[in-house]
């Protein structure tokens, strides 16, 4: 019995310890989640201008651009997939490569090679481990992302685009990474980047008549020239910080819900310890009595 009681007791150390390693887990997670909701919201008023910007020319001109143009019989498809670099976050990385593999999937339906491009170390896991290749990876930085990586990633995938097939290029570019909506909601969401669909910006006339007045200089294809791979970026680079919020949101319910867990199991093994310490005292005075009971007979 007293070696029963060492056991619980040992277990229940241990779930201590457990519980304030998550506990401190889960207080990091809320300081960064405030800082990186902060960066979403102050990427939004540049992403929104770039998007309108672009919407712009692309609506208001009748430029044949390499970026906006559709290949007639696409054979190639990219796929950026965003994780992150460190586990401990739920189904936040397990969503996203789920997505993913459901994207490539239909994909191969339509005929399509699909290739892809890793960012964050888990997908690089997830791929080494199933022995798949890649095309390029990028990790370190998923936790703070930087606009230095969202430049080369933007950089890849258009001189992926840009090159023809039978050199290794790509007809489409998709991007899988998880939406922050809440706290407690983060979506695994999907995105064609290339050829550029523009979904947002610039509302339609209600008089087709009265269309509006735009000149481009120095021309319309010069300014699509410069706008598109700052769009492309600007893309990315919202990808990257909204995986990052909604890591760090991730992480501190997983990481609340293992201290609560922490709190259950120390609750059920100090209850369980104290059955057992009662037993051994019953025992031990059910021992004495039974002594004293032979003494005062003999």
């Amino acid at each position: 019995m007293p070696a029963q009681v060492r056991v619980y007791r040992s277990r229940i150390r241990s779930a201590q310890t457990t519980k304030k390693i998550t506990r401190a887990m889960e207080l990091i997670s809320a300081s960064r989640i405030a800082k990186a909701q902060q960066r979403v919201a102050a990427s939004l008023p540049y992403a929104r201008a770039v998007t309108r910007a672009v919407s712009a020319v692309a609506t208001y001109s009748n430029v044949d651009h390499v970026l906006t143009r559709e290949a007639e019989n696409p054979k190639r498809a990219a796929i950026v997939i965003f994780t992150s670099d460190r586990g401990l976050a739920g189904a936040f990385n397990s969503n996203v490569l789920r997505k993913s593999e459901e994207l490539a999937e239909l994909l191969r339906d339509e005929g399509k090679e699909v290739v892809s491009f890793l960012v964050g170390r888990k997908a690089v896991g997830y791929y080494r481990f199933r022995r798949r290749e890649y095309i390029r990876d990028w990790v370190g930085g998923t936790d703070n992302p930087d606009a230095e990586t969202a430049h080369e990633i933007a950089d890849a995938v258009v001189e992926a685009f840009v090159q023809d097939t039978e050199q290794g290029g790509v007809d489409e570019i998709h991007i899988v990474y998880n939406r922050f909506v809440s706290m407690l909601t983060q979506t695994p969401e999907m995105l064609r980047l290339l050829p550029l669909e523009v979904v947002e910006g610039v509302d339609e006339p209600s008089d087709p008549k009265a269309l509006p007045l735009y000149e481009f200089e120095p021309d319309d294809g010069s300014v699509l020239d410069e706008l598109l791979p700052v769009y492309i970026e600007s893309r990315i680079y919202a990808a990257m910080l909204e995986s990052a919020a909604s890591k760090h949101a991730a992480t501190q319910r997983a990481m609340k819900a293992a201290s609560d867990n922490a709190d259950k199991l120390i609750r059920e093994y100090t209850r369980l310890a104290n059955n057992a310490r009662q037993q051994e005292i019953t025992q031990q005075i059910s021992e004495i009595v039974g002594g004293a009971d032979a003494l005062s007979s003999s």
